[in-house]
């Protein structure tokens, strides 16, 4: 039964320091400083800008499901084993 209660509390601890988190705005570690602007820019990026992912690191998915089994087209590269 202590240890149960043990378990409890630790899994109620690791929840807590998972929870809290700092809720202030990104700024660079103390002396470094943000990348420079990039050559013909206009300025240079913040760091909100930073933290967005690009267009091709997360691209939509199509969900479209199919409706009936349909015959795979023939794939040139499905080669075998040499």
């Amino acid at each position: 039964m202590a240890k149960r209660s043990s378990l409890v509390l630790i899994c109620g601890l690791v929840l807590a320091l998972a929870a809290c988190g700092q809720r202030e705005d990104l700024e660079p570690a103390a002396g470094s400083a943000l990348p420079p602007k990039a050559y013909g820019a206009e300025a240079a990026p913040e760091a909100e800008e930073l933290l967005e992912p690009e267009t091709l690191a997360a691209p939509e998915r199509s969900v479209e499901l199919r409706r009936r089994s349909e015959e795979r087209a023939d794939d040139p590269f499905d080669l075998p084993p040499e």
